[in-house]
């Protein structure tokens, strides 16, 4: 029984040594990107659909507008993301995951990383961003909208814009927000409510993204570079210690 514990916890120990190598390889290609969008969507969406060339218009734009462009790499509206970026001779940065059913990465990518685990994958797309634009999408798309704003309401990051494209997609979801979570439950608050934009102009999306850039560069992103962890998080205060970065915090 020993031994099998032993082996099980020796195969833990390597586990965690493969996580910490995914880190390190997306700290190292991420940490030159500069300023960067992240950009969600379906991997469904086909080509001829106009969210697709949405999509594609998004990434050339946001290059345009001296962004590298952050996507999950697969097809749909990531493959037009980047794509677009691509075809403006951008950065096109492609996070790809490694599943079950093979995700085959588009063609479209000047920098890429394939990663094991998702946990890995999803610091990389809130650390270097500065800002999350979502269009249509499925639960991977919505688990990425909901962390932004989950990370964003608890001050866990630096606030950034989260912009949805598509008021015929989205706002089925916003009015179930605003009516079940808001007013019947009143599981959040008013103010959570504008931590993000629907939209259906892509070139009103990038402006909200170039007016975030230009504020952030005027008061200086340092600020609160000191309680910032290195995976891109604020640090908080300890609920068993009470310690804060500084030290205990008066209860």
């Amino acid at each position: 029984m020993t031994l099998e514990k032993d082996t099980q916890l020796g195969r833990e120990t390597w586990r965690l040594f493969r996580i910490v190598s995914e880190f390190v390889d997306g700290f190292e290609l991420m940490s030159d990107i500069g300023p960067a969008v992240s950009v969600f969507g379906s991997a469904r969406t086909p080509r001829e659909d106009p969210f697709y060339r949405q999509a594609t218009a998004c990434g050339r734009k946001l290059v345009e507008q001296d962004f590298s462009v952050i996507t999950g790499g697969g097809p749909g509206i990531m493959e037009a993301a980047n794509r677009g970026a691509f075809e403006a001779s951008g950065t096109s940065i492609g996070l790809n995951i490694a599943l079950p059913m093979e995700q085959k990465p588009n063609d479209f990518q000047t920098h890429e990383l394939s990663f094991r685990y998702f946990f890995v994958r999803k610091v990389m797309f809130v650390k270097y961003a500065s800002g999350f634009i979502c269009f249509p999408g499925g639960f991977g798309t919505m688990d990425e909208f909901f962390e932004s704003l989950t990370l964003i309401q608890t001050l866990k990051i630096q606030p950034f814009p989260v912009v949805c494209v598509g008021h015929a997609f989205w706002d089925g979801l916003i009015d179930w927000m605003r009516a079940t979570l808001l007013e019947k439950y009143e599981t959040i608050s008013p103010p959570d409510m504008n931590l993000f934009r629907v939209t259906d102009d892509v070139d009103e999306a990038i402006q909200i993204m170039v007016d975030h850039r230009a504020r952030m560069t005027q008061v200086g992103e340092s600020s609160l570079d000191e309680t910032t962890t290195a995976e891109g998080t604020r640090q908080g205060i300890d609920p068993i210690t009470h310690l804060g970065p500084h030290g205990r915090v008066n209860r």
